[in-house]
């Protein structure tokens, strides 16, 4: 064999050790994989071609002449995940701790670059102790360049971030620029500042998990899409997630064979409202028994639970769910749910997947932390997103639909193709009860006694409901297209999905704009 064959396999071999066997088995102590073998498990055999395996960093302050790893601490190149072309980028914490510096971030760039030219999706496996503090300035420009591709990346190629380790410091914005985020619950985390600033700035005592752990952002912050136990399932959700996706804005969804009837009428659905208006039920039975069987993929479970988001089948075709959640705080709109709205459905719209709306909503949280929080413009990005999507919008009234929430959640009014109501449907600028107190608070005032007085309020209650908040008065209107049995909501939903795929947007003539200024 040649020398130079000889060396091309030795410098190979060298490569995939990263940093050394030693930070190899460090690595495996703490319960995690490697870089290259995360990669392995991600994408198809013999698929991936890596990019850039033999880059070094030019750096030589601080003895890093003496520190060098072939790849600089981050393994790129394109690959297949089952079948479909994919970018994949994955910090390998061997060397350095996956530090970044200027050859590290140009890699990145790099993949980035090249999922734009062939319209694949971005897989970024993180797994780094933040910018090498060596290379000073030239690991910020790299954080830059970064963030400058991500945000051309957006809305053109699906981009997906999986927190395996540590994620720190500039670093978190380039995955919270992506569209989702996955995270490890065991070593992985995700802060602007570590645990000894906090200490040192505010005293406050907390641990790495307790102040960016995957629950944390799971539950609270909302920066988590996804948990995973271990490195193998956040690799196996990664797959699941991606097939529901196009690889980029110009292509369709993934369409799959259903062998779910499409013409199937549940009709547990028509018993499944409660008669009190005010008694919850869960709206994942109205989801799961109208979807394909077993498709529904939820998105930020854990998270302003008052909403459901998620990606779904009807006849195969891929779908976006968005449904309020009575079962929990009677599906109230607040704050953070109306952000995992519009975030879900600005989503949807970039990548050409239909939005499915279920709506049962008593209106907005009230109260003084919501509005001093921002919920007037925070509700304002539903409108946005809804008005904006080009999408077909389908929307199905299980229940209340009250107020300013009614317009919100895919309404006609915000350019709803197809708006169906159930006949338990109550629609109205507020509850019925609510409303019969103002509407007839001077009959009200004349009651002698309070039992009297609730009578009276039940009658006029009642009243009001028969003649004002009903699916047939907005029927009438045009503001429903159709009133429907509950147990042919999926056939219906299905016919109107087809008609919908071939649809061409009518739009008033605007002046041009560069965009709209949504109120983030």
């Amino acid at each position: 064999m040649r020398p130079e064959i000889n060396k091309l396999l030795e410098m190979r071999d060298k490569a995939l050790l990263g940093g050394g066997k030693e930070a190899v088995d460090a690595q495996h102590s703490k319960g995690k994989l490697t870089a290259r073998e995360r990669i392995e498990l991600l994408v198809d055999l013999n698929s991936f071609i890596e990019i850039d395996m033999f880059a070094q960093h030019r750096a030589t302050e601080f003895g890093m002449d003496k520190r060098v790893a072939l790849g600089d601490g981050v393994v790129t190149g394109i690959s297949r995940v089952d079948g479909r072309a994919a970018v994949v980028i994955a910090q390998d914490f061997t060397f350095l701790g996956g530090s970044l510096g200027e050859i590290h971030a140009s890699k990145i760039v790099k993949s980035i670059q090249y999922a734009l030219s062939i319209g694949a999706p971005i897989i970024f496996l993180n797994d780094s102790g933040g910018a090498r503090i060596q290379e000073g300035v030239d690991a910020l420009r790299g954080y830059g360049d970064i963030f400058y591709w991500n945000v051309q990346a957006s809305g053109v190629v699906p981009q997906i971030a999986v927190i395996a380790g540590p994620c720190a410091g500039g670093a978190v914005y380039s995955p919270a620029l992506m569209d989702f985020v996955i995270m490890v619950k065991k070593g992985s985390f995700m802060f602007i500042t570590g645990p000894r600033v906090v200490k040192a700035a505010i005293g406050e005592e907390v641990d790495e998990l307790q102040l960016g752990g995957a629950e944390v952002h799971a539950y609270k912050s909302g920066m988590a899409h996804l948990i995973a136990e271990d490195d193998r399932e956040a690799i196996s959700l990664v797959k699941k997630l991606l097939s529901y996706l196009p690889s980029n804005n110009m292509d369709d969804p993934p369409k799959v064979e259903s062998n779910d009837d499409p013409e199937r009428r549940d009709y547990e659905l028509n018993d499944l409202i409660p008669e009190d208006p005010n008694k919850p039920y869960s709206m994942y039975e109205v989801i799961n028994r109208v979807l394909d069987s077993e498709s529904f993929f939820e998105i930020h479970k854990f998270w302003a639970r008052t909403a459901v988001v998620g990606f779904g089948r009807l006849n195969g075709y891929v779908v976006g769910i968005v449904a309020n959640q009575p079962a929990y705080l009677a599906g109230v709109l607040d704050i953070d749910a109306s952000d995992k709205i519009a975030r879900f459905v600005r989503f949807c719209d970039s990548f050409n997947i239909p939005i499915i709306t279920f709506v049962d909503v008593p209106g907005y949280l009230p109260g003084t932390r919501q509005e001093h929080g921002g919920i007037i413009r925070h509700g304002a990005k539903v409108l946005y997103a809804y008005s904006e999507a080009v999408v077909p919008k389908l929307t199905v009234i299980t229940r209340k639909a009250y107020g300013g929430a009614y317009i919100a959640m895919g309404s006609k009014h915000l350019g709803g193709d197809f708006v169906a109501a159930w006949p338990t449907a109550e629609i109205a600028v507020m509850g019925p009860e609510g409303a019969a107190e103002i509407i007839w608070r001077k009959e009200l005032d004349k009651a002698k006694t309070p039992e009297e007085r609730e009578e009276l309020l039940q009658k006029f209650t009642k009243e009001y409901r028969d003649r004002i908040a009903n699916p047939y008065v907005a029927a009438a209107r045009g503001y429903i297209d159709a009133v429907i049995e509950p147990s042919e909501t999926r056939p219906i939903l299905i016919k109107m999905l087809e008609y919908l795929l071939t649809k061409r947007e009518v739009k008033v003539r605007v002046p041009p704009r560069k965009h709209g200024n949504i109120p983030v």
